[in-house]
């Protein structure tokens, strides 16, 4: 399984696309927080707080996550490596780990350097340091597992089709109705009141780890994502 990891991480890094995913989350966070004039401007809101960012950063990753997973395994399909990478000496579940951990690594990493709007944030506050830390802490912790989430969906997806374009764009709906879906259709009461539509979607979960209250059945919702999805991943690639 590190095989494959630093594989990844290293294919990653050899090309481009390391590089130019992290600058582009970077990029469209920083245009929408600190330049374009809007609702998501933190200097126009008059409030030292990050909500701006944590608001935005899971839509940009709607997008960013699939860009990463979306060549895992329909790659290997493409090139015709499926089929040995399958025959080495280790369990399907392993090759699906090494993969998800390794896109998982990329995105944590272009998280990291947003600790820079924290400080800035901290600093512009009136009185300095007002900011509400607890908040914060609990808001990236949500977004830690929002992207276990989205990476297991992105590495599922991949699995689909040997077209990077087409497990792309599967990738973005799946993550896209996981998270905003649920909420759209509890607008509607289709269930009526039986089942609360709204819980069984990302975006509430994440909302309540936000408030900076770390509950146990928001991270196992999570992780009970990430591995329902890396379940069905090790089932595609062994009927490949």
């Amino acid at each position: 399984m590190l095989a494959i990891l630093r594989k990844e991480i290293n294919t990653f890094f050899a090309s481009p696309i390391g590089y130019l995913v992290i600058g582009v989350f970077l990029l469209l966070n920083g245009l929408f927080l600190w330049v374009f004039k809007g609702d998501f401007n933190i200097f126009n809101s008059g409030v030292a707080s990050l909500s701006s960012f944590f608001l935005l950063a899971p839509w940009i990753l709607i997008f960013l996550v699939p860009a990463v997973t979306m060549r895992s395994f329909s790659d290997e399909k493409k090139q015709g490596t499926l089929e040995l990478l399958i025959a080495k000496p280790i369990s399907h579940f392993q090759i699906v780990l090494g993969k998800y951990f390794g896109a998982f690594i990329l995105i944590l990493l272009s998280l990291i350097p947003t600790l820079l709007y924290v400080y800035t944030v901290y600093q512009l506050g009136n009185p300095e340091g007002n900011l509400d830390m607890g908040s914060t802490i609990g808001s990236y912790f949500g977004l830690l597992f929002l992207i276990a989430a989205y990476t297991a969906i992105g590495v599922f997806a991949s699995t689909l089709s040997d077209n990077q374009i087409v497990t792309f764009i599967i990738a973005v709906f799946i993550c896209f109705f996981m998270y905003f879906g649920f909420e759209g259709l509890s607008n509607y009461n289709v269930f009526g009141n039986l089942v609360y539509m709204e819980n069984i979607g990302m975006s509430a979960h994440y909302n309540s780890m936000s408030r900076g209250v770390i509950d146990t059945r928001d991270l196992i919702y999570f992780i009970s994502i990430a591995l329902a999805f890396l379940a069905f991943t090790k089932l595609r690639i062994q009927k490949s």
